[in-house]
This record gives structure tokens, C-alpha cells and sequence, in this order.
């Protein structure tokens, strides 16, 4: 008997949000499959047995045990040519899409832009007013620093993280639309100890950027076995495409950056990154290309914090600013201290470790950005906290560092 398809690793798993609907909902975060399926919880034990040991007559077992009889092997086949034809199973026929979705990517001249109507407005004007509103409450803005190196910014959804935003994109301005940025965002689904760039423009419904090829080619010759190409992962993710709209909305829709995607290191305890020979030569390649470049550059960190509840493993629901919040936001700040500091190893110490249990979102944009501008002095903007949903909680802030 031989076995079926594996159910494919790295999709979103979640319960329905309906209760008239039970079950589970799939979702593809790579985007190979445009087809997001609501499992009906009758089917949910036929999904756990795809784990590549099963066949047909495995399931059509489990299936008429677990509902009494009720579904047939041809209800079983019928789920599984489902799955197959969505790209949830794993197979040939998925590797010819993920292969397909790879080459669209690589050749394509414009990353579009894919959270356009679900993580902010889709017209230029409707964005503009929402982008301006996140700057409300703020209070008075003080003169802009002559010295900026960086900001950092949320990559929590927006309208998640408003203030946290604002208060960042509020210290950048049309009298930098000279300057190159430097986007180092979080890859929350590229590999360990590598690095995603690309010479693609970007396209929002603001405009359309410049690309710093020159920048990403010394890079890629500098660093090349650190360095992922037209990595594809740029094609899915948030952590630079939301930076790209604030940094048009502040300076210049036709903003010139380097997009960077930072992906997880992977050094033992008690070792830095740069243990990592290709990871050392990414940072010192950064630094060295930074340093040439000097007051051309200007650095944006797409980082998210802490992520604690039930939606993120945890026993307990999480609220913000109540309760255990009130400790993670205590650990937040003693990390951020050192970041802010310039303490690149200290934050390091403090931020990296196997069984995180802030579960960090920006650990590795942070670092990095330290070890490229070791001058860098910071200040802390604005803190905050948001429950994602009503037992979950994501926390962000909005830093500034300069040459001090």
C-alpha cells in the first residue's frame, strides 16, 4: 500500500472564525495557493493522518471510526484531490507551482504591492489620510535630528501599531528624499543566516521607488553565500512592503531604497552571529558598504517585539498592559535599553535564545543594524501593546538613532 501526500509544512493552521462553520481554516502564507480552505471539523482527523506514512485505506479508517460511518473512501478521495488541487499536499504537482512562483518573481521588474487593501487603503488618496491619522496624539514634534542614522517602525499591521508608526515617520521628511534607505525588515519565512535582497521597484498606490542596484551588488559579490538573490520571499512579505508606503507617504513616492530581509540567526548559545562565517561577512559587507556611502544613507528596521498568548503557544490569554503584560513590557524596555545604547552584544545576550519566551520579532534587523553603524545612539519614541485578538497580544515601538 503506498502512502499519500504529506499535508505541506509551513501553512497557517487556525479554528474557524464562525461557529455555525466549525472546523479549521488553511492558509497559505507563501501565496503558491490563492485558495484559503475552511476544513469542516468532520475532515480534520483525515488532516492529521497526512503525514506521509498513510494510505488511502489508512484514512478511509480513521474517517469512518471518527464519524460513525458517515463518510466513504470515494469522500476521503474526493478531500484529497481537493487538497492536492489547491497546493496544500506535498508532490510534484506543488513543486511545479512553488517552481513557477519562484521564476514569475525572479523576472518580474516590479514587486507589487500584496497587502494593498488588507493591511492599508488601496487608493493613494484614502491611504494618505490614513497614514497622516497615525501621527494623532503625538503631542509636539521636536526639530529633526541633523544626525539620523535609523528609525525603526512597527510591522505589526498598521492600524495594529499606529502611534508606533507615527512617532517614527514623523522624524523623516521631503528634505531626505535624497538619501538611499536602507529597509532591514524581519523575514518571517526565509532561511537561517541569510540575507533576501532585491533590485526590484517597489509599487504601492502611491507611486513607484528607485532601486540602489549598485548598493545590492556589492553586497551579493562581498557576501555571497549569506545573500539570497530576487529572494523570493520578498514576494510575500510585510515586514518591508508597510515600511515602503510610510517611507513614500513621509519623504518622496519615488523614495530610492535597499530592501533587506533579514532571516533568523542561527549560532549556538553563549555564540554571536558572526560565528557563522557567511553571517560575518554580511555584517562586515554592510558596515563597509555603509561606511563608503556615509550621509547618503539613511536606515529603516522593520521590527515587531514581543508576541505572547494563545495565539502565539502560550497557556495563558494575554491583555495589554494588564497583568504578565505589565513584566513583558518591563523586559521589553531592558531590551531595548541596550539596543538603544549601542550595546549590540549585550541586546544580543538578552534577546537570543532558543526558548525566547517574548518570542521576539526584530531581534535580527536590530543586531544587524548595530554591527553596520556601531556609532548609532538611540532614543525610544513610543511603546505599546496590542491584543491582536481578545487572548493575544503583539508589542511594537517607534525608536530613532543617531550619530552621538
Amino acid at each position: 500500500m503506498s502512502a499519500l501526500p504529506k499535508l505541506r509544512r509551513g501553512v497557517d493552521v487556525f479554528p474557524s472564525p464562525t461557529r455555525d462553520r466549525p472546523g479549521i481554516i488553511l492558509r497559505d502564507p507563501y501565496r503558491y495557493s490563492e485558495n484559503t480552505l475552511l476544513i469542516p471539523s468532520v475532515l480534520v482527523p483525515i488532516l492529521a493522518a497526512l503525514d506521509g506514512t498513510h494510505g488511502l485505506a489508512d484514512l478511509a479508517r480513521v474517517a469512518r471510526i471518527r464519524t460513525g460511518g458517515r463518510l466513504a473512501i470515494q469522500d476521503v478521495e474526493t478531500f484529497l484531490r481537493a487538497l492536492e488541487q489547491a497546493g496544500y499536499l506535498e508532490g510534484e504537482a506543488f513543486e511545479e507551482r512553488r517552481r513557477d512562483a519562484h521564476e514569475r518573481f525572479r523576472h518580474a521588474e516590479i514587486r507589487e504591492p500584496v497587502h494593498a487593501g488588507s493591511g492599508y487603503a488601496e487608493t493613494a488618496a484614502a491611504l494618505s489620510e490614513e497614514l497622516l491619522s497615525y501621527r494623532d496624539g503625538l503631542g509636539p514634534e521636536k526639530p529633526r535630528d541633523p544626525d539620523l542614522l535609523a528609525i525603526a517602525a512597527p510591522h505589526v499591521s498598521p492600524f495594529g501599531g499606529p502611534q508606533g508608526y507615527g512617532a517614527a515617520y514623523r522624524r523623516l521628511g521631503p528634505e531626505h528624499r535624497d538619501r538611499t534607505f536602507v529597509i532591514l525588515g524581519t523575514s518571517h519565512y526565509g532561511a537561517p543566516d541569510r540575507f533576501g535582497l532585491t533590485k526590484k521597484r517597489w509599487q504601492t498606490p502611491l507611486g513607484l521607488t528607485r532601486a540602489d542596484e549598485a548598493f545590492v551588488d556589492a553586497l551579493a559579490t562581498k557576501a555571497p553565500e549569506a545573500v539570497e538573490l530576487e529572494d523570493y520571499c520578498h514576494a510575500i512579505e510585510h515586514s518591508i512592503e508597510f515600511q515602503v508606503v510610510f517611507l513614500q507617504h513621509a519623504v518622496a513616492p519615488d523614495v530610492k531604497i535597499v530592501p533587506i530581509l533579514c532571516g533568523p540567526f542561527f549560532c549556538g548559545p553563549g555564540q554571536a552571529p558572526e560565528s557563522r562565517p557567511p553571517v560575518e561577512a554580511f555584517l562586515r559587507a554592510l558596515a563597509e558598504v555603509s561606511q563608503a556611502r556615509g550621509d547618503e544613507l539613511l536606515f529603516v528596521l522593520g521590527i515587531d517585539l514581543a508576541h505572547m498568548g494563545s495565539r502565539y503557544g502560550d497557556a495563558l490569554a494575554a491583555n495589554a498592559e494588564t497583568g504578565s503584560m505589565l513584566e513583558v513590557k518591563k523586559a521589553d524596555h531592558a531590551r531595548l535599553g541596550r539596543a538603544l545604547s549601542g550595546d549590540a552584544r549585550g541586546f544580543f545576550e538578552l534577546a537570543h535564545s532558543a526558548d525566547d519566551a517574548l518570542k521576539w520579532c526584530g531581534t535580527t534587523p536590530i543586531y544587524t543594524f548595530l554591527r553596520a553603524a556601531p556609532a548609532a545612539r538611540g532614543e525610544l519614541l513610543h511603546y505599546g501593546q496590542w491584543n491582536i485578538d481578545e487572548e493575544s497580544v503583539v508589542t511594537y515601538a517607534g525608536l530613532e538613532f543617531s550619530r552621538r
